[in-house]
């Protein structure tokens, strides 16, 4: 009977130590999976501070780039005024040849100087017409140039490290209407 007890005890160990055993394994694979969860976790937070931390930094370098673009564009009337000022002047008169020179010397000191923090001009007369840089103001009919070119420019336009301040404002040619034949070609 002793040995019958043994074998008895023998048989619930071994039913123990594999019921203990299965109970590890599942215990074992939960763990396992919660690993994997946590390591998917932390990559996906890993990925969202660098996405926020790339995006903070175009945020700074487009505030640093755009900084200047309100003060540019409150400066634009002053460097159109300048420019009608030399235009309406007449370079041959010997009484204001001191002022248009004096104006002159101000106003590409104040084209350098917007060049030097990436303010670029759009001037754009003789070129096609461009909707995104362009306001067109007029049509007029022209044979001397294609339809749709830039026939004059009324004021200019400006940018700002490739974004558009303000549009030129520009007449735009087309093509002329068809002569239609008079009354008395027809007869």
């Amino acid at each position: 009977m002793a040995d019958e007890q043994t074998v008895d005890t023998q048989n619930l160990d071994a039913e123990q130590a594999a019921q203990e055993g299965d109970e590890l394994a599942a215990r074992v694979q939960v763990l396992e999976e919660q690993l994997a969860g946590a390591h998917d976790q932390a990559l996906r937070v890993a990925a969202d501070l660098q996405n926020v931390r790339r995006r903070a930094e175009q945020d700074v370098e487009k505030a640093h780039k755009f900084a200047l673009e309100k003060f540019a564009s409150d400066l634009l009337p002053i460097i159109d005024s300048l420019e009608r000022g030399l235009e309406l002047s007449n370079p041959e008169d010997e009484n204001i040849r001191p002022m248009r020179e004096g104006i002159e010397l101000t106003l590409k000191m104040f084209q350098d100087t917007l060049k030097r923090y990436q303010l670029e001009v759009i001037d754009p007369e003789g070129e096609p017409f461009n909707a995104s840089q362009h306001q067109a103001m007029a049509m007029q009919e022209s044979a001397d140039v294609e339809p749709n070119s830039v026939l004059k420019v009324f004021q200019k336009g400006y940018q700002l490290n490739g974004r558009l301040l303000r549009p030129a404002m520009v007449v735009v040619s087309k093509a002329p209407a068809p002569v239609s034949p008079s009354i008395d070609e027809q007869a």
